[in-house]
């Protein structure tokens, strides 16, 4: 196997450069899609990298499992899902209490009617982690 070092990358007509470290840090760590209303603890991943399972703690509140920790815990999360046609919208995103819901080895999301309290399963739920 060949390794290849450079400072700077570009295109081919020698414009948009990035740094390896650039790329590095740009790219999701980890990210899953998967069917927050699918039967057992265990929740079905459609599509992921990085996530080793996706557990139901409670309706719409989920634990996304690292395969590889990350370095630390202050990492970016971004969450999105779907609601059913006629459906109360609802929010996904992650707990409340940052010293609980982030770890390096795991977030905890959740998945929260908009009109009221308490959480709601959907049908795709994404979360996307940048970071160390």
């Amino acid at each position: 196997m060949s390794t290849l070092k450079v400072n700077t990358i570009q295109n081919t007509s020698g414009g948009s450069s990035s740094t390896p470290e650039q790329i590095q840090q740009g790219r999701a760590k980890a990210w899953v899609n998967f069917d927050g209303t699918s039967s057992g603890t265990n929740k079905t991943i459609r599509d992921d990298f990085n996530v080793s399972t996706v557990v139901d703690n409670a309706s719409g509140d989920y634990t996304v499992n690292f395969t590889t920790a990350m370095a630390n815990n202050n990492y970016s999360v971004a969450c999105t899902q779907t609601a059913a046609n006629g459906a109360s919208q609802a929010v996904l995103g992650v707990e409340t209490d940052h010293s609980t819901a982030f770890s390096t080895s795991s977030i905890r999301v959740q998945c929260v009617k908009t009109s009221s309290s308490g959480g709601v399963d959907r049908s795709v739920c994404c979360v996307n982690v940048f970071g160390d």
